[in-house]
């Protein structure tokens, strides 16, 4: 019998992060999975990710005892049951109802900590009063007018977020030709793909009644309300970006955060001691899930050159490629501290919601556990270098089918690789 994954929709079946993906994809209209799923120009650097986990093998120990395997950790000093955070992702009640609220409420159920992005549909005040109990971290796009800013970052304190993450890599944002290729201009769907998105009852009961397309939650306050509308908002989002982002900006909202601070889109020595100058707590390092510059480095492999130069000083994060419970042991053993993990919990969320969402997280760490268990380092504290070896077989592993453009939208291949984690 061919090896293929099942048809149905039962996602709680589901093995793997790649089988909760082909599940999604057969579940969300064809412009909700490319904006997901996809990534810039060739996404080069979107395979990139997965493949740079590939390069790298295990070098086990025997007869250890692994009754019990410990994956708790603190990260970014306060408590998690894994090393893992939930990254910032947008437009996510695009999903499912109330996505953001559901994501923040399958993280609090798993101990680890959810990061709201300033393009979510839900406002940091919603999730504070909707989900008291999580670790709320918040995601801050900078914004060309310097009072909304300082707005945003009084918002996320009297909300209490614990951690503030600014992005650094999207003054201009990359040429997502898949994500594009679904509209006439921004707000207006190309006819196939709104054909489309009319055979997929289901997605539109759960995402869209009964109030329609959720709008911008964090945005509301600056936009007037002739303009409140979803297509208003990613409209101001986009104009709005600063590209004057420079490392005095940086240090201007270290003076005004008091929590801590993380800098989002690391992938060199350089710029993370840069952070560290500014007084930054610690960095991401990410190529925004290669959504980005098509051809940056893999995150994996920026890793090693950034803790090299601060990881004994500042907390290091990994974020792009995450999907399985050995990337996130991979990411430790070469130094960081843990991961974010977007898309993955994201084709969790349009499948089933909160729940969907929480089996995702325990996928990933059932994986976690087990690998843990069969390498012979049964805590956190033992994964290192030494369970590493580089695979002399990696560059000869042939990848995947590539997109077929030919087909029609809802039933188009997805990319010939598993993408890294999205903004």
């Amino acid at each position: 019998m061919k090896r293929r994954y099942s048809s149905h929709y039962r996602w709680r079946r589901a093995q793997n992060i790649d089988e909760l993906a082909w599940m999604a994809r057969r579940r969300l209209p064809a412009f909700a999975w490319e904006y997901v799923h996809g990534g810039s120009e060739d996404e080069i650097t979107l395979g990139d990710n997965r493949r740079a986990f590939g390069a790298w093998g295990w070098q086990p120990r025997t007869l250890v005892d692994v009754e019990a395997r410990d994956s708790r950790t603190r990260l970014l000093d306060g408590p998690a049951e894994l090393p893992l955070a939930i990254a910032p992702t947008g437009y996510n009640g695009m999903l499912w109802r109330d996505g953001d609220i559901a994501l923040a409420r399958a993280a609090a159920s798993r101990g680890i900590p959810f990061t709201l992005s300033t393009v979510s549909c839900a406002s940091l005040e919603q999730i504070a009063a909707a989900v008291p109990a999580v670790r709320l971290w918040f995601q801050l796009y900078v914004l060309d007018d310097e009072a909304v800013r300082n707005d945003m970052l009084e918002r996320a304190k009297h909300a209490g977020a614990e951690v503030l993450m600014v992005t650094t890599d999207t003054v201009v944002l990359g040429r997502r030709e898949w994500d594009s290729r679904s509209y006439l201009n921004p707000r207006r769907l190309a006819w196939p793909y709104l054909l489309d998105a009319g055979l997929h009852p289901q997605w539109a009961y759960r995402a869209l009644w009964p109030q329609g397309l959720p709008t911008l939650g964090n945005l509301m306050k600056y936009l007037p309300r002739e303009q409140q509308s979803a297509g208003s908002a990613a409209g101001y989002i986009n104009q709005r970006m600063t590209r004057r982002l420079t490392w005095e900006v940086l240090a201007d909202i270290r003076k005004r955060w008091p929590g801590k601070l993380l800098i989002k889109g690391i992938l060199n020595a350089e710029d993370a001691r840069e952070a560290k100058r500014i007084g930054a707590d610690g960095v991401v390092v990410t190529n925004h899930g290669g959504r980005q510059l098509d051809g940056a480095p893999a995150t994996l492999d920026a890793l090693p050159e950034v803790v090299d130069a601060v990881g004994d000083t500042m907390h290091v994060l990994l974020d792009s490629g995450i999907r399985r419970g050995s990337d996130i042991a991979k990411t430790v053993a070469l130094g960081a501290e843990g991961v974010l993990c977007g898309r993955a919990t994201l084709y969790g969320l349009a499948l089933g919601g909160e729940a969907g969402a929480a089996h995702a997280i325990d996928l990933l760490k059932d994986q976690l556990h087990n690998v843990m268990a069969q390498l012979g380092r049964p805590t956190l504290k033992q994964l290192d270098d030494s369970c590493l070896r580089r695979s002399p077989y990696a560059s000869s592993r042939s990848d995947p089918p590539q997109r077929d453009s030919s087909q029609h939208p809802s039933n188009a291949l997805p990319s010939g690789e598993t993408p890294g984690d999205m903004p």
